[in-house]
């Protein structure tokens, strides 16, 4: 009887893919590589991935050695291939994320609904603030540029600058002499700003105006991981007057009391 083959993953011609000569053929087929391994199917041979892959031999050969160099991949005793620790740990990152929003969710909803502002969710990451989700109220005004996947500075806005107050790594690549000014508003002279961050981690929620958008403002609030370094922001921004007096006080709390119970959710979720 015979045992019916593994179906093959047809590899697109570079014509064929969506973006012509900017896609790298090598690193697609070595995404394809690696779109094999499954927690069903940990290991392979370099017989077995060439036959289930449709590719040359000697090209999974060649594409599996670079992954092996890079760290993506490792070779058993037996000379199989298996995926490294940096796959697992991008995969983990990319879950707590999906936590994160899971668990910001309804306190952004109950900003938005409270305020009438944008409620946002940020994250950190090497080039600046990511902004991973975003929920519109009723009086929202649309702030152009800032969108889920825009990449903010730190050392502006209240959403990026409450996480750079609560991390010392990120204060000691961001803070420089030479930040640049978005708008008059900004802070850019270092001393100043650590001055401002300093009273940011004190007081344990940030409050910007138009230091990154004339006439916008917002207020932010720190989500701590298990070991208490920050791991996104929570923030609702609007127009300048809707951040004043009576107004400015009610936001705060809320903010403040959204970031202290997602950080409680978040700390309670299973290690990855």
């Amino acid at each position: 009887m015979a045992v019916p083959s593994e179906p093959k993953a047809t590899v697109p011609a570079e014509s064929e893919v969506s973006g012509g000569r900017d896609v790298v053929g090598a690193v697609l087929k070595a995404c394809t590589l690696l779109g094999h391994f499954s927690a069903d199917r940990p290991t392979w041979a370099l017989n077995d991935l060439t036959v289930a892959s449709g590719m040359n031999k000697t090209t999974v050969f060649r594409l599996m050695a670079t992954l092996v160099q890079a760290g993506w991949v490792d070779r058993t005793e037996e000379g199989a291939y298996r995926v490294a620790m940096p796959v697992f740990e991008i995969g983990s990152a990319a879950l707590a994320k999906l936590d994160i929003r899971s668990a910001a969710k309804p306190f952004m909803t109950e900003l938005a609904t409270a305020f009438g502002n944008t409620a946002y969710l940020m994250v950190p990451a090497e080039q600046g603030a990511v902004c991973i989700d975003l929920l519109e109220g009723r009086n929202s005004l649309v702030v152009a540029g800032i969108n889920v996947g825009s990449v903010m500075p730190y050392h502006v806005a209240a959403g990026p600058a409450v996480m750079l107050a609560h991390s010392k790594a990120l204060r000691d690549r961001w803070i420089t002499n030479d930040l640049p000014a978005i708008t008059e508003q900004t802070i850019t002279e270092a001393d100043r700003l650590v001055e401002h961050l300093d009273e940011i981690e004190r007081a344990g929620y940030s409050v910007s105006n138009s230091d990154y958008l004339p006439g916008v403002a917002a207020v932010a609030a720190p989500i701590l991981g298990r070991d208490g370094s920050v791991v996104a922001s929570i923030s609702v921004g609007g127009r300048s007057e809707e951040f004043e007096g009576e107004a400015l006080t009610a936001k705060i709390e809320k903010v403040c009391d959204a970031g202290a119970r997602i950080t409680r959710i978040v700390q309670a979720l299973p290690r990855g």
